[in-house]
């Protein structure tokens, strides 16, 4: 409790920090003493009618006007009623609102606009607002504004909401309308949090509580047991005459003796174990240096949690990718580009694996240095953005690229080429067809204003590919340009915009006509390459090359899809089956059943796997863990080359000339091999041109890349002129006048001249797809809700691998109809087994309507369950929640998680099992709500495939061990009673028995729930199949417990019957009274606990097993001293002296106590060995598997990129370094040793021969330096060590 109150105390100040945030407020009739003036601007009186005061947001009204300045946070819900950007547009940034990265423009009404444009003008405005109740929806806005009897309606166009940000404009103004909680992020929170729970402790709760039946049982059959008893002995009995106990009373002794064996202790040892949990959570693994940001953990109640977790829902894209508005130049390399040049190539990738630290040589290094020898340049640009760019959807595909540095070199070179002009053609209309605003800083760099990343990635690519825009001022777009290279002189040239038919979601595209420089105008149009490829001039040859290669793909996407669905069937039969799908030669079972929830059993006993016979296994985990870490994919359909490369002979660079030097040669090299960069003979060639541009887009497309086609028209001034009379129609028309734009548009968008295309990928944090993956592996099902439009969402799918190549997405829309319908089909397909890979795509509307239809619902979510990803678009913060509220009670046996990084995740992180917030560029206000705090999406594997899986066996070992040491010690007492003619008494002395929880066998469990690791985290993340334990309740189960408690009670009775047999019963012993017996029992069950659970349970062994065990046993010991020192009450147990002068120096009371133990330890040992060799489970094959070097150096080699911090910067050390170390430690012991052996002279020499040296003998003169031997010089020759040759 009082740990839930210091974490809802620093919630409390974390929320007030939040509120006594200041924003501007306008004050009328009030004087200031604070100066908000401008610079330039002429200060005011303290007296003046209105000014600008600083106010606290819990003070903040409804009808207050504040003025929000750039990059300052929105403190309320509030119209718009004027802003300084361009046109009085504000640009507010709506991340942690709904997750969307993109600017979202604001512009007042009309009628507003021209009243309010100043502060006097806003203060004397007088104008009645009327908007709707505070309701959720964030896309929808209904009110009106009437001023001086002008009435104009509000719509979202108008209203900034609370949790925006104002980006890229200097002032805007606003009046609030919603405040506190009636503002729309609020009113999407979750108000009433549910408390969180750990679906273990609901297990544990059901086992005490049959415990608490089996005392109650216990306690009635002794009863009855005495009542019989008496009735048969006690009333015979003269000297227990009158002795006799009611029915009552006697059942409520067992109850006190027996209550114990209800573990009320375990629940204040959990509290403490958690505790400890939780600090060991805090790895440097799951540090971002970047952030000087560490994990931390809010809670202890759901540890374990983590290791159970099935479902995963992501909040919104922008935890798993980064972006950058503000332009600041130390994160720029957080946008990636890539370009497409029409007929441009593309380098082919060698990838290069790493082990740790440290680079693993591949077998075709000496290619890949020859290769790439022909294609580095001496210019080096500022970042090569394109040179050696991986595909993040599909890694493993060789990606053919050229240097942007030849491509530039090569314009600058042949200028006048077919190739060359287009090309600077399509770098023009990237630096041309936008909307961005340059800025320039005071140390003279450049960086841009757009609305959104997108653009600001087009812009940035033209910068660094020559053309830098330097300024936008009335209409005309200065570029600076270096057409003679970049040590040259700067050419500026002036561009007129002259119109700008701007982007719609309707449109899906943007114009710009332009004037240049030799006064010819240019329509330039891009857009979706779907619609704007209609618009081409070869639109017949686009649409019937786009239908080659979609007719390749289809061929490629049908073969993966029969390869993933054979494995997936592979799989589902083995299991069926129970059978190993390779074997572990020497007889041991599959690993390849891993991919089930559990592995197969084997057949035969195990060996050891220690010697020269385990290189087939080796081999074999070797091949399992590749098959496993890559995707099903088929690359023969895209190595033909024809299609990808600018000239065939570009195909056999790095094997017809990878023998050339690699110092003189290499300039030359590269000045012919940029020469012959493009076969000029193909960049005419048309049908070419658009087939290898088409099969780049798909290719773009099928990589999760944003792609844009770019066109471009050349128009006569007579054209342009009846053109824009039409144009000035539509833009001021009072009547549907966004209708008329766009078709003003088409009469002027077509014809186009194919420029080229464009991707953009979103820039995905370090590892994310891989983190996915390997969640996919554990058998953790990935949800993905963002605010993001559609298209970008499914675009991230298949950049983080949320979407194969050949998964069938299956897009529910409201508006194409038919959603029940799509959703019954699809439910058809996959429990046909015939999809590879199942993905469901739903917006927020669409969701909104399968909400309000129970049965459309229950359908949906029957669905969702059975698709492998689900990406829900455009989704509301109350939307999100409620889909984790729904899968949580759907699946009532499965854990949910749900991570997020902005305000609008904080309801859905509550709503979740366990809720993660990242530490982003949103904020903190997921991190301040969430359970647990992570600076990168990346971490999450280790957090949950190691730590969680460790704290979760931790948990489960812990309470079992718990029931298992009750059960054992009390049961004891209820075999007692049958020789006590179940009276009730004790076997055990009083004080002992209070004792017994808190200081003799609380340590053993305590380290074992705190210290346990049943494997090492380079195993655990090598083979994420293993965190299925704790999904399927492997770790504490019906049966577990059952078996335990076997155990338990077998055990009870071995110690109490030996005990009684071999000491009790006995007549030549000194003392074997009711204290002696109990105490040796009492002894016997305590060291049991403690080699049970510190010696053959845990399996980490470390300094704390023998503190346990010295502070377990010995306090033990300690405590018979010191009871038979000071005992008093002497009348029942003869305790006073005991230890000393009776059974304590009775060597049949050592010698019984001996072997009661090395029994029951005998019993345990054998029953784990006969499971381990008749029926092993997943972690007895890995824990073997962890002794050979080899293999833990492979599963290390697999897990490098999650464990390589803590190998780097902490002090965890990796089996290779360990294994490098050693090596190195002896091969400079024996060459020590070599320098240290006597060394002789030569006992002669031949006449013009050679002397022979003496193996063996002494040194014979101490004046003469000795010969050093071959050995010593070839081992000193090698360097071993820190051993070096001196001579």
């Amino acid at each position: 409790m009082a740990k839930e109150g210091i974490d809802d105390l620093r919630r409390y100040k974390l929320d007030k920090t939040e509120n006594n945030k200041e924003a501007s407020v306008l004050h009328r009739y009030q004087p200031t003493s604070v100066d908000t003036t401008k610079e330039g601007e002429e200060a005011l009186p303290s007296s003046a009618l209105t000014h600008w005061a600083k106010t606290k947001w819990y003070n903040i009204r409804v009808g207050d006007v504040i003025k929000l300045e750039r990059d300052e946070a929105v403190p309320a819900d509030v119209v718009l009623l004027n802003s300084q950007g361009p046109n009085g547009v504000a640009y507010i940034e709506t991340m942690a609102l709904d997750g969307e990265t993109n600017l979202k423009s604001k512009q007042t009404t009309h009628s507003l606009a021209k009243r309010c444009d100043t502060t006097e003008k806003v203060a004397a405005c007088n104008a009645h607002f009327v908007v709707e109740d505070p309701n959720l929806d964030l896309y929808n806005f209904e009110g009106r504004v009437t001023v001086d009897g002008e009435t104009c309606p509000l719509t979202n166009n108008e209203i900034i909401y609370r949790g925006s940000v104002l980006r890229n404009t200097s002032e805007a103004v606003g009046m609030v309308i919603y405040t506190g909680e009636e503002c729309k992020i609020r009113m999407n929170a979750n108000k009433n949090p549910r408390i969180k729970a750990p679906s273990l402790q609901a297990i544990v709760n059901k086992v005490v509580v049959v415990i608490v039946l089996f005392v109650i049982f216990l306690a009635i059959f002794n009863t009855v047991a005495y009542q019989v008893w008496a009735h048969q002995v006690e009333h015979k009995s003269w000297y227990i005459s009158n002795a006799r106990v009611a029915f009552f009373p006697i059942f409520v002794s067992f109850i006190i003796m027996f209550n114990t064996m209800i573990p009320l202790s375990l629940y204040v040892s959990m509290e403490i174990i958690k505790l400890a949990q939780m600090f060991l959570l805090n790895d440097i693994d799951m540090y971002d240096e970047t952030t000087n940001t560490p994990f931390e953990a809010r809670t202890s109640t759901i540890n374990e949690e983590l290791g159970q977790v099935r479902k995963i829902s992501v909040a919104g894209t922008a935890c798993l990718h980064d972006v950058d508005l503000n332009g600041d130049e130390d994160k720029n390399h957080l946008i990636h580009k890539k370009r497409s040049k029409k007929s441009k190539g593309k380098k082919p990738l060698q990838p290069k694996k790493s082990f740790g630290s440290r680079s693993v040589t591949d077998r075709a290094e000496p290619q890949r240095r020859n290769s790439e020898i022909l294609l580095e340049d001496s210019m080096e640009p500022s970042r090569m953005s394109t040179s050696n760019w991986q595909s993040t959807a599909r890694p493993t595909r060789n990606q053919i690229e050229l240097r942007t540095s030849g491509l530039i070199r090569f314009i600058q070179r042949r200028p006048f080429t077919v190739f060359a002009r287009k090309a600077r053609m399509l770098l023009l209309s990237i630096a041309l067809c936008h909307t961005c605003l340059p800025e320039t800083h005071d140390d003279g760099k450049i960086d841009f204003q757009a609305s959104s990343p997108d653009e600001l990635a087009l812009v940035r690519a033209a910068q660094e590919l020559g053309y830098l825009v330097i300024d936008r001022d009335t209409g005309v777009l200065t570029i600076q340009t270096t057409p003679n290279g970049p040590d040259s002189e700067p050419v500026f040239e002036n561009y007129e915009i002259m119109d700008v038919i701007e982007f719609s979601s309707k449109r899906k595209r943007m114009s710009v006509i332009v004037r240049f420089p030799d006064q010819r105008i240019c329509v330039i149009c891009k857009g979706a390459d779907s619609l704007v490829m209609q618009l081409l001039k070869l639109s017949s040859l686009a649409n019937q090359k786009v239908a080659e290669i979609e007719k390749r793909a289809s061929v490629r996407k049908s073969l993966e899809a029969q390869e993933a669905i054979r494995r997936k069937s592979e799989q589902k039969e083995r299991y069926s089956m129970n059978r190993p799908s390779i074997s572990l030669s020497l007889g041991r079972t599959s690993i390849g059943g891993l991919a089930r929830n559990s592995m197969s059993r084997p057949s035969v006993s195990r060996p050891s796997i220690s010697g020269t016979k385990l290189q087939p296994i080796r081999d074999e985990v070797d091949t399992w863990l590749r098959e496993r870490e890559r995707d099903v994919e088929v690359t023969s359909f895209e190595d033909q080359t024809a299609y990808y490369t600018p000239r065939p002979s570009t195909t056999n660079i790095g094997n017809g000339r990878s023998s050339v030097a690699m110092s003189e040669a290499r300039s030359s090299i590269a000045t012919d091999f940029d020469d012959d960069l493009v076969d000029d003979a193909l960049a005419v060639d048309e049908n070419t041109v658009v087939e290898r541009c088409f099969q780049h887009i798909h290719d773009f497309a099928t990589e999760g890349l944003r792609t844009l086609l770019y066109g471009y028209r050349f128009l006569d001034e007579q054209e342009y002129w009846e053109w824009k009379k039409v144009y000035l129609d539509a833009t001021t028309s009072l009547v549907d006048r966004q209708e008329m734009i766009e078709r003003a548009g088409e009469l002027i968008e077509h014809d186009f001249e194919l420029g080229g295309a464009t991707a953009i990928e979103d820039k995905l944090q370090k590892g994310v797809p891989e983190a996915i993956d390997k969640l996919r592996r554990a058998n953790i099902k990935m949800w993905m809700l963002t605010g993001d439009k559609r298209e970008t969402a499914i675009n991230i799918g298949y950049s983080c691998r949320l979407i194969k190549d050949y998964s069938i997405v299956t897009v529910l829309d409201h508006e194409s109809g038919h959603v029940e319908e799509s959703i019954a089909a699809t439910i058809v397909e996959i429990n046909k087994g015939v999809v590879a890979h199942s993905v469901i795509v739903v917006d927020g509307q669409t969701l909104t309507m399968i909400d309000s239809d129970p049965f459309v619902q229950s359908l949906f979510f029957d669905l969702a369950i059975l698709a492998d990803s689900v990406i829900c678009c455009r989704a509301s913060p109350s939307q999100k929640a409620g889909l984790v509220k729904t899968i949580r009670r759907k699946i009532k046996k499965s854990v949910t998680l749900a991570i997020g990084d902005g305000a609008n995740d904080i309801a859905m992180i509550q709503e979740a099992h366990v809720g993660i917030g990242i530490t982003g560029k949103e904020g903190l206000q997921a991190a301040r709500s969430s359970d647990y705090s992570i600076a990168q999406f990346r971490f999450l594997v280790k957090l949950l495939l190691v730590h969680g899986r460790w704290n979760y066996i931790r948990t489960c070992k812990y309470t079992i061990g718990t029931f298992w040491k009750e059960f054992l010690f009390y049961l004891t007492q209820a075999l007692y009673q049958r020789w006590a003619g179940y009276t009730g008494t004790s076997l055990y002395e009083s004080w002992s028995l209070s004792m017994f929880n808190t200081l003799f066998t609380s340590l053993p469990v305590i380290f074992l729930g705190i210290f346990e690791r049943d494997l090492q985290p380079a195993t655990l993340l090598a083979v994420p199949e293993l965190y299925t334990k704790g999904q399927r309740n492997g770790g504490f189960n019906l049966v577990l417990y059952l078996g335990w408690m076997f155990m338990s009670s077998s055990e009870a009775m071995l110690i109490f019957f030996c005990m009684f047999g071999l000491f009790g019963q006995v007549n030549f012993t000194q003392d074997n009274d009711l204290f002696a017996m109990g105490d040796l029992t009492f002894t016997a069950c305590i060291m049991l606990i403690n080699i049970k659970m510190q010696l053959i349970e845990m399996h980490s062994k470390s300094a704390v097993v023998p503190l346990s065990l010295v502070l377990s046993v010995g306090g033990w010991y300690l405590w018979n001293i010191v009871l038979s020192a000071t005992y008093h009450n002497n009348v029942i147990y003869h305790v006073k002296g005991a230890f000393f002068t009776q059974f304590g120096r009775n060597p049949a009371w050592w010698a019984t106590l001996v072997l009661v133990v090395i029994a029951a330890v005998i019993l345990e040992l054998g029953v784990a060995s006969l499971r381990a060799a008749f029926r092993p489970n997943d972690v007895d094959l890995f824990q073997e598997l962890e002794q050979d070097l080899q293999i833990r150096k492979r599963f290390e080699e697999a897990a490098a990129s999650e464990l390589r911090q803590g190998w780097d910067r902490g002090t965890k050390r990796s089996s290779a370094e360990i294994e490098r170390e050693e090596e190195e430690r002896r091969r400079e012991g024996e060459v020590q040793d070599l320098l240290n052996r006597p060394r002789v002279m030569e006992e002669g020499r031949a006449e013009g021969g050679v002397g022979r040296r003496a193996e063996e003998g002494r040194v014979v003169g101490e004046e003469m330096e000795p010969r050093k031997s071959a050995e010593i010089h070839e081992m000193l020759s090698r360097r071993f060590g820190s051993v070096r040759s001196e001579l």
